[in-house]
């Protein structure tokens, strides 16, 4: 039994998913006035609804990560991977079901690969290259995620654009079968044959806090019902967005970029604290595998979707997202390849993810 006093600390730590549930409910409430209105009514409503968003994200991470210290490996990871990316993708599905945008799933992908790469490893590179000169990780861990990640955005991203659109359904089928594949076949190794990749041997393992000790159903129910609750959060959000982006001249990218940033929020923070307490295996880990992940995950629901409503959805990328992947992979394999980091590498990845900004806001991107 859980005593009171832990209990009520527990409730506490849901705060955030009881916050969110009056921000919905004023959302629901307001979205038409403030739509009316528009200017500092509509944005900054906007904003209420995305920190409540960002908010359920982080305890969706923090329950995950809970579940993934009880079950252990494989379990563990894949745990941890399900929970961010469905975050992602529930709000990409509700996204695409407002005003039509072809290319949003795309920019969405790109943009968080920008985020976990240039920014969660740049950010956390500089952070723990201050504070402790130079950080270790396994380089087979680098390798294993780069090799696979230059793949899977192959198929996904680049072949796209020489695909006619007579034939853009086989080949759907084909991308979708390929990822499945790819991911199980890397989460197996992952987690079995090639575990020892993704470890480094001075560094011991960080448990979530659990002190309540409650059952595991408690925790898979507030993640679905959590999840649930950022869906519906993003239906009010989806609106807005069209509403504020119509006829306006901001960046087209900006519900791709936010979409990105709400997935990578929990990510980042975990990264950072990993670099300052010199854990860089960790840092390179939710770096690298948020990126894969998102692309063998996030990219066969999109498909998949695409084919059961007959509409193509446009995933190869334009000349600056390939040349910003390009610049991003040539970095990222010049510095992840002597199992060591520090901080002018990590400015390196930081600078891309500035100059990834500064398209965004230019609407180039």
């Amino acid at each position: 039994m859980i005593n009171f006093g832990v209990r009520m600390k527990y409730l506490k730590s849901e705060f955030p998913i009881a916050i969110a549930l009056a921000v919905l409910g004023m959302g629901f409430a307001l979205e038409h006035s403030a739509i009316e209105h528009g200017g500092m009514a509509l944005w900054g409503l906007l904003l209420v609804i995305l920190a409540a968003i960002i908010g359920v994200a982080f305890r969706i991470a923090h329950h995950a990560e809970v579940l993934a210290v009880r079950f252990g490996e494989p379990y563990g990871t894949l745990i941890l991977t399900l929970a961010a990316v469905s975050v992602e993708v529930v709000i990409l599905v509700v996204l695409l079901t407002g005003e039509p945008n072809p290319t949003l799933a795309r920019d969405t992908v790109f943009s968080a690969i920008m985020f976990d790469i240039n920014g969660i490893l740049g950010l956390a590179a500089i952070v723990g290259g201050i504070k402790h000169g130079s950080a270790k990780y396994n380089v087979d861990s680098a390798n294993s995620f780069i090799a696979m990640l230059i793949v899977a955005i192959g198929i996904g991203m680049f072949i796209p654009d020489f695909v006619p659109d007579g034939q853009w359904k086989i080949y759907s089928v084909f991308s979708i079968g390929i990822m499945a594949v790819m991911y199980m076949g890397f989460l197996r190794l992952q987690t079995v044959e090639h575990r020892t990749f993704f470890e480094y041997s001075s560094e011991t393992d960080e448990e979530a806090h659990d002190e309540s000790h409650s059952p595991n159903a408690l925790h898979i129910g507030i993640m679905v019902g959590a999840i649930v609750l950022v869906g519906l959060l993003s239906e009010v959000l989806s609106v807005l967005l069209d509403a504020g982006l119509a006829g306006s001249s901001l960046p087209k990218a900006i519900p791709a970029v936010l979409v990105a940033l709400i997935s990578a929020s929990p990510e980042i923070l975990t990264a950072l604290k990993a670099a300052q307490q010199n854990r860089m295996q960790t840092t390179v880990n939710i770096a690298l595998g948020a990126s894969l992940a998102t692309v063998l995950l996030t990219l066969p629901v999109i498909e998949a979707i695409a084919l059961i409503n007959g509409e193509r959805i446009v995933m190869a990328l334009t000349p600056v997202q390939g040349g910003m992947l390009l610049l991003t992979f040539v970095t990222v394999m010049n510095n992840l390849h002597d199992g060591e980091t520090n901080a002018i590498e990590g400015i390196s990845h930081f600078a891309l993810f500035a100059a990834f900004i500064a398209l965004v806001v230019m609407g180039l991107i």
